[in-house]
Order: C-alpha cells, then structure tokens, then sequence
C-alpha cells in the first residue's frame, strides 16, 4: 500500500526520532561497558536521548539503499560505506573546526581495531552496518504500518510534533543558547550530577 505525502512526511519525521533515540541508547550501553561498568554516561549534548549523527545517518542509508531493498547483503555492504564516510568526516571537520575538539575518538575505546586516525573503526562500521539492516527491515515497516492505521493529516501532525521537540532540543543546544545567554543541557546536567563521555 502506498502512502500519500502527509503519511511519508510523518514515516520520515518517526524515523529520525526514532534513530536518534537508538543512537543514544546504543552509546549509552557501549559506554557503560567502555568505561569499564562502573557508571553510566550521558551522550550527545542535548536534553532528550537523542544523537543527531544517527538520525542523518538514517536517512542517507534509506537513499542509498531505496533500490536494494529486497537485497539484505547490498543494505548491510552499501550502509557501512555510508556510515563509514559519513563518521569519518564529520569527525575530521569536527576536529579541524573547533580546535582539535573529538566528539568521539577511537583511539581510547575498546574494539576499536581497523580504527583509521580515531574517527572511524570496523567495530562501529560493522554495527552500523547491522543497525541499517534493523532500520531498513524492522523500523521503516513497523513506521509504515504504524502511518496506515492513522488519518494521514492526524499522524502527519502527531509526528511533526514529536520530531520538532526533538530537533528544537537540537538548535536549542547548538546555537539558541548563545543567543538567549543560557545553559546548555551538558552544563545543566553535569550541574546535577550526570557524567559525560
């Protein structure tokens, strides 16, 4: 069944809330174990569990694998290449632009092999790589059946919503805060307690 254009604005608005929130989850997990199980750690900068790497990360795999969907080896194959080019340079301009700042470094991490100039490794590659799989197979369809169940304008609305509190969180975080002169989360966070990594 094919959706008409208020039910795929609303799929893409679920899937990049939806990625983002299983980007955190994930580096929320990886690094309690990195750390080595003593504490869990906050990731990303903003209020709500949410990255927003993954989410683009997604929606590049969704274009780059739209005529490989019946081909799980292409998905898997193509996302990692994707993912891969997509870390390793928002790593590098990262680093370059802000003054050697790493909002990630492989250098210091466990499984960290085929590790290229701490900005990518096959470990994350690889997991991205699976991730895609989940996205492409599981996310997308449950997004999809989800939005045929729904009045098209309703759930178009239901998830503009959503994916606006989200990226407002985002802005808000990333420059709003310069220029209402606020804190922002990782300030408020760390004020009460929340470890970052």
């Amino acid at each position: 069944m094919k959706l008409d254009k208020y039910k795929r604005i609303g799929v893409l608005s679920l899937i990049i809330v939806v990625s983002g929130i299983f980007g955190w989850v994930y580096e929320f997990i990886f690094y309690y174990f990195n750390g080595g199980m003593k504490e869990f750690y906050w990731r990303g900068g903003n209020f709500l569990p949410w990255i927003n790497i993954y989410a683009i990360g997604a929606i590049l795999i969704l274009i780059m694998t739209k005529r490989f969907q019946k081909k799980p080896l292409m998905v898997f194959l193509i996302s990692v290449v994707v993912t891969g080019v997509l870390e390793y340079i928002s790593g590098y301009l990262i680093y370059e632009l802000q003054n050697g700042t790493r909002y990630w470094d492989y250098n210091t991490e466990i499984l960290n092999f085929g590790n290229i100039n701490g900005f990518i490794c096959l470990r994350s590659v690889l997991f991205f790589g699976v991730s895609a799989l989940i996205l492409v197979y599981i996310i997308k369809p449950f997004c999809i059946k989800l939005a045929q169940n729904k009045n098209s304008k309703k759930f178009m609305i239901i998830c503009l919503i959503i994916v606006s509190i989200f990226l407002l969180d985002e802005f808000y975080n990333l420059y709003f805060h310069k220029l209402l002169n606020l804190p922002r989360a990782i300030e408020i966070y760390k004020s009460i307690g929340f470890h970052f990594m």
